[in-house]
């Protein structure tokens, strides 16, 4: 069942810009014109998908969102999440999703991050064992403790997002919009955010649309991806079937038990040999990498091996340079 549908929708800003005519006063004209944001999107999300949401800067990512949270308005098409209007009954929404917009933030600047929770338990009126019971979970999953009672403007970027991210979820929507949750964070913060949301999504069944730029983000969370690009999604399926179609190849890394001449196999391609470690390319459209590894062992005694795939950063900075087909 869909709980995110989109048809045909559209965003359009009206700017004004100002003209290099001058009028006969000596003032500048400005000339009005429409940008078009979002541009005949259409897409469902069906309860319980992790979608990641991706595209350069300025592709309608954070427009769409807003949209879907009832913030904008829709200049045309239809939309409904969780069989509601976003706009016109945004209150009864809000009460069913939860929204985390990474630059930034619903906590209180000035109190303590266990006064913003309690604030927020009363704006949505969550009953207090239910609050109790979440706040220890988050508590614990999260490492909130060590600054539970430290103020927002205290904290650090990675404290202040973990914060955001229980205070999102305190209230247990069904929904939860996450608009570059792990913008700016260390190595250790983005992973364990990454490591929440996948537990979330696991044991709560929560549905979960994310835009990000970080493609590790992508990569570790989401089976699924959507790719806008000048307001328009150009790509909606799975992330292993983009990186089949555009990857380019595979390597194999054979680490032998001695060195040896360079491999010979059928259905790869011998890239470098380095004492006993040797490279090998090849597509998983014409071998699996079983059958290659078969082959080779066949060949050779070996020590060790690795797999790398194409990353998926790479695929994508190919789309946007060269298109989709």
């Amino acid at each position: 069942m869909a709980v995110i549908s989109l048809s045909q929708l559209e965003k359009v800003f009206r700017v004004y810009r100002r003209d290099a005519a001058a009028t006969g006063l000596g003032r500048l004209r400005r000339r009005r014109a429409d940008v078009r944001a979002v541009d005949d999107v259409s897409f469902e999300i069906e309860r319980g998908e992790m979608v990641g949401y991706v595209g350069p800067n300025g592709a309608g990512k954070s427009t769409t969102i807003k949209m879907l949270t009832g913030i904008l308005v829709p200049s045309a098409g239809r939309i409904r999440v969780l069989d509601l209007e976003p706009t016109s009954q945004r209150v009864e929404l809000a009460r069913r999703i939860g929204v985390v917009f990474g630059q930034r933030t619903q906590l209180w600047w000035d109190l303590p991050l266990r006064d913003s929770f309690e604030l927020l338990r009363h704006i949505y009126r969550v009953p207090v064992d239910r609050y109790e019971a979440n706040l220890a979970t988050f508590s614990r999953v999260l490492d909130l403790g060590e600054f539970i009672e430290t103020p927002v403007r205290q904290l650090s970027l990675g404290q202040r997002m973990r914060g955001d991210l229980a205070a999102a979820l305190l209230h247990d929507p069904e929904i939860l919009f996450l608009d570059e949750p792990t913008i700016g964070l260390d190595v250790i913060a983005k992973a364990r955010i990454r490591e929440f949301l996948a537990d979330v999504n696991r044991e709560r069944g929560t549905t979960v649309l994310l835009t990000t730029h970080d493609m590790d983000d992508i990569e570790q969370l989401c089976r699924r991806m959507l790719i806008i690009d000048h307001g328009r999604v150009i790509y909606d399926g799975e992330l292993e079937a983009l990186k089949r179609r555009l990857g380019g190849e595979s390597l194999l890394i054979v680490d032998l038990a001695e060195a040896a001449p360079a491999l010979a196999i059928e259905g790869a391609k011998l890239i470098n040999v380095d004492g006993p470690r040797q490279w090998l390319s090849f597509r998983r459209d014409d071998i699996t990498a079983a059958a290659l590894i078969a082959r080779v062992t066949a060949e050779v005694e070996i020590r060790d091996l690795a797999i790398e795939d194409p990353a998926i950063e790479d695929v994508i900075r190919r789309i946007y340079r060269e298109g989709l087909s």
